[in-house]
């Protein structure tokens, strides 16, 4: 079953894909979202040379020899766009069987704990407090995360005082039966993160994320160590041979690779089994609605090591309005693993038909 066509389907910061096969088949995935143009271009001018005629079965190798097809040009946007290839083919896979993509790895489609993640660092304490008991209120969230310190801030806060007055607000708020998560977006040195870890420890904190320039391994190792908050992230690391790293010393906790960002379902299941061999829980970041948070409810609901919630994002996101059809939708504080063939969702196809158009054709 040789892959005939790639197409991708391009608006702001989504691009769509799909793939055909000569016998007809067909199955859609997405590219990383953001920039998503220059990931449709990496994918039409390095990813489908290598793919177009090969065996859409043939997910391991395919990932595989696009990455090292690729090997002068490493880097995201090389995993970015590989991801379009390979969520679509895993998509084409369900759709044959007549299973979800969570079927297929061995889960079952279900509802599904997710933590309401805030993105705002601009909202004051007071005013983040009361949305979060908001959507606590009407959507039966258990769990949140709140933005602390300053992306790459070098020790600084977004503003001064901003996070020591941010976390005991929020858990009076929202109460001890809600549990409460962090993330700093690489801005603290061990020191200040090891500070900060034991004011969150106080608060009841569960998990701190990407405490340090996530590029400083050693760095986020020893704030592990140090910390009584579980340490998570990972969610920039592309690379294997960095995730075997980042696995082999305990950098972390907790793994959260993102499934857009590394490459696709394929390779990420690989970074969940090298997790599950060192003990250690597996959480793919999804910090958008677009497909990567479905694609992430299907693997979390089939790995054996999933953490208890995934991540799905409160904040309004216009350039994924009318994307997909069923909508996510918040019940319990949980979100149903779409139960249909594939991913389980359809794209709108007015979506499609607003979108820049592109193709790559296998030679007759």
């Amino acid at each position: 079953m040789r892959i005939k066509s790639i197409e991708t389907f391009t608006q702001q910061q989504v691009s769509i894909v799909r793939v055909q096969t000569e016998d007809g088949a067909r199955g859609v995935g997405q590219i990383s979202p953001y920039n998503a143009d220059i990931a449709a271009t990496v994918l039409h001018r390095q990813i489908a040379p290598v793919a177009l005629g090969a065996d859409a079965n043939d997910l391991e190798g395919l990932a595989d020899r696009c990455i090292e097809a690729t090997y002068k040009f490493p880097g995201s946007y090389v995993c970015r766009a590989l991801t379009g290839l390979d969520t679509a083919l895993w998509d084409l896979r369900g759709k044959l069987e007549g299973k979800s993509v969570c079927e297929l790895l061995g889960g079952e489609p279900r509802p599904f704990p997710v933590y309401g993640s805030s993105m705002r660092r601009d909202i004051t304490p007071e005013d983040e407090a009361e949305r979060l008991v908001r959507l606590r209120d009407a959507y039966g969230y258990g769990a949140f995360k709140v933005r602390i310190g300053k992306v790459c801030g070098h020790d600084g806060d977004q503003w001064p005082g901003r996070t020591e007055s941010l976390i005991p607000t929020v858990r009076k708020a929202i109460g001890d039966h809600v549990s409460l998560l962090v993330d700093a977006n690489s801005c603290y040195t061990p020191p200040k993160a090891i500070e900060v870890s034991r004011m969150l420890h106080e608060y009841g904190v569960c998990h701190l994320e990407e405490p340090c320039p996530y590029w400083e391994l050693e760095w986020t190792a020893e704030v592990t160590r140090a910390s009584d908050v579980p340490v998570t992230g990972g969610e920039q690391d592309y690379d294997l041979q960095q995730w075997r790293r980042i696995v082999d010393m305990h950098a972390v906790d907790v793994a959260q690779p993102d499934i857009c960002y590394l490459g696709g379902v394929t390779r990420t299941l690989r970074v969940a089994r090298m997790a599950e061999v060192a003990g250690m829980p597996c959480v793919p970041h999804s910090a958008n609605l677009s497909m990567v948070t479905v694609f992430t409810l299907h693997v979390m609901g089939a790995i054996p090591n999933a953490g208890s919630y995934i991540e799905f994002s409160i904040e309004p996101t216009p350039w994924v309005d009318g994307l997909f059809t069923p909508a996510l939708d918040v019940r319990d504080g949980c979100v149903d693993i779409p139960g249909g063939p594939g991913w389980g969702v359809e794209i709108n196809p007015a979506w499609l038909a607003g979108a820049e158009h592109q193709v790559s054709e296998l030679d007759a």
